[in-house]
């Protein structure tokens, strides 16, 4: 009997604090909701293994999946750096497909650019069966859709050595219960910065831990 042809994954990339922020690492300008006052904490924190992690996945993914902030921010940004020192990962972004998960009507004006449509989880879903390596960056309340409905195969999370206390953060209060397995031992970086890599592993369950009298 013929065996069903394997279906890709869907990775999310993730930049974090210890305390779980994942809000507007990359600049102060970047997300500035709720008052957030500390954009571009990443910097500060540069790491040798998050930077060839990146270059890992850049080379393998095959299509970008983001939610409405991010692709803009994406698609004013990389189309105009194909050169130097990260031209690879403007040229890889310009050249793959990207789909975009918005309830609005953005211009689209990225080259290779399709916008999800209401029923994003399934339409994610059947992106399995067209690439092999989709990758979700940033996009924060796309993935607290994703994580929710349980529509990714693995979550990887580059911890830094910061805590904010403020922010939006991966999972906030009232997050969807789930238990993770862990793929492989974590990294950790020059800098501190550990790399963690899940994959999802059904629901929590209790127990008692209480010693037998």
């Amino acid at each position: 009997m013929a065996q069903a042809p394997a279906r890709g994954r869907v990775v999310i990339d993730l930049f974090t604090t210890l305390d779980g922020v994942a809000q507007a690492p990359g600049g102060p300008e970047e997300d500035t909701s709720g008052g957030f006052r500390f954009g571009g904490w990443q910097a500060p924190i540069p790491d040798t293994m998050v930077g060839e992690q990146v270059m890992a996945y850049i080379e393998t993914m095959d299509a970008l999946l983001l939610g409405r902030r991010t692709y803009d921010i994406f698609a004013a940004y990389w189309p105009h750096h194909t050169e130097g020192a990260v031209g690879i990962i403007g040229r890889t972004f310009t050249r793959v497909p990207k789909y975009v998960a918005s309830r609005g009507t953005p211009a689209l004006e990225w080259e290779g650019t399709t916008q999800l449509g209401a029923d994003v989880l399934a339409e994610v879903d059947a992106l399995r069966d067209r690439h092999a390596e989709i990758h979700v960056v940033g996009s924060i309340d796309f993935v607290q859709t994703l994580l929710a409905g349980g529509t990714f195969d693995e979550l990887r999370l580059w911890v830094h050595p910061i805590v904010l206390g403020e922010g939006r953060r991966v999972f906030p209060d009232g997050a969807t219960p789930a238990r993770l397995a862990l793929i492989e031992p974590p990294l950790t970086g020059d800098a501190g910065v550990v790399q963690l890599r899940y994959a999802p592993a059904g629901v929590p369950t209790t127990g008692d831990m209480t010693p037998d009298e």
